[in-house]
């Protein structure tokens, strides 16, 4: 009898260790998910798929280290703490841009800038092979020639007045050439025109200016070479 009554006692605290921990694990997976809930957007600075002088002597390796390592870092920073001492409770990238309207010019200008930079430091390679497949198609049906879109994205780009973007994208299925001023891009609500960047090209005086100067015509002409069409032939619908 003696050693029944220890084993329902002890069988007791079992139970009672069991269920305080059964619990536990579940205020904890509660908390963790109301973490995850509530966890405010970020934006992180991807690194470099070349080095600074790869994509010599299109864009000379000072100019990409100044670039990337002052302007580009800045803004990844700026925004980031804007986010927080603003209390934004987007939950990604996408969502804040779009609703950009909404939020300071501290965190349009640099959460554009974050975006932006991330998107045109992928959308050049070393090695440009051109366009082709349905890309190729796409560009043709719509522009009639490679060279017409050429000419139509560099107009667009030279003569964004001041500092700013020229942009190809993808509006409801169809290809349009636009630009933004500042840091804006095609994915916030205060854009001209909205859609999803296939090809964006930085015509603020820091992009080029230590090899061109004042001849964004002379950059924009020679950027083709090292554009990346293999990457926006993969984010063309």
């Amino acid at each position: 009898m003696q050693t029944c009554r220890k084993f329902i006692k002890s069988t007791g605290k079992g139970l009672v260790g069991v269920t305080l921990a059964g619990s536990l694990l579940d205020r904890g997976a509660a908390f963790a998910s109301g973490l995850n809930a509530n966890r405010q957007v970020s934006f992180t600075q991807d690194k470099l798929p070349y080095s600074f002088g790869d994509l010599e002597p299109t864009i000379d390796a000072q100019t990409m280290e100044i670039h990337y390592t002052k302007h580009h870092t800045a803004y990844i920073k700026a925004v980031n703490e804007a986010i927080v001492t603003e209390h934004i409770s987007e939950t990604s990238q996408e969502t804040l841009l779009a609703n950009i309207s909404k939020y300071s010019s501290k965190v349009r200008n640099n959460a554009g800038g974050a975006w932006n930079h991330n998107f045109f430091w992928e959308s050049m390679a070393p090695k440009n092979s051109g366009p082709s497949g349905k890309l190729q198609e796409a560009i043709t049906s719509t522009f009639g020639s490679l060279e017409e879109f050429k000419e139509q994205f560099a107009a667009a780009a030279t003569g964004r007045f001041g500092s700013g973007w020229g942009w190809l994208i993808e509006n409801n299925g169809k290809l349009e050439i636009m630009s933004t001023a500042n840091q804006d891009n095609p994915l916030m609500d205060v854009a001209e025109i909205k859609g999803k960047p296939l090809l964006g090209l930085d015509v603020w005086e820091h992009a080029y200016y230590l090899k061109y100067q004042n001849r964004r015509p002379d950059y924009i002409k020679n950027w083709w070479d090292v554009v990346n069409w293999e990457k926006v032939a993969g984010r063309l619908g």
